[in-house]
């Protein structure tokens, strides 16, 4: 499977991505950077529901190995109209590969095939799309 992240104008649930990143947008207009995940965790949740965007917040996703299920699982932030992985980040150094990998790990585990990561952090909302 090809894994790349997108900053193009074409890729897959284009409408249902633009719409939670304007949502983040919005957010980080209002409370700015400096605050920790889970305030804009708690702001997105709030313009979810006001918006009647279906979401699932803190979804586990457990992970198979051959014959049996694993003890732990992945805990994605939010799972977006049911397909759209979404991370969250506060970090001042951006964006990181670790973030990357995080989500292309959801992806696996969830089979969802857009994820978006927010980094509220910087001046201006960090917006990256990683597509699986």
């Amino acid at each position: 499977m090809n894994t790349f992240f997108s900053d193009s104008k074409s890729y897959p649930l284009q409408e249902e991505t633009t719409k939670i990143i304007g949502l983040g947008i919005e957010i980080h207009k209002i409370l700015g950077a400096g605050f920790l995940e889970i305030v804009y965790k708690d702001a997105l949740e709030y313009e979810f529901k006001a918006n009647e965007i279906y979401f699932e917040r803190e979804k586990p996703f457990r992970i198979k190995y051959k014959n049996t299920v694993l003890t732990h699982s992945f805990n994605a932030d939010f799972v977006v109209y049911g397909n759209v992985i979404l991370e969250i980040k506060a970090k001042e150094g951006g964006i990181a590969e670790e973030d990357y990998a995080q989500v292309i790990n959801y992806l696996k585990c969830s089979r969802c095939k857009v994820g978006l990561i927010l980094n509220f952090a910087k001046q201006k909302l960090e917006i990256k799309r990683v597509i699986y």
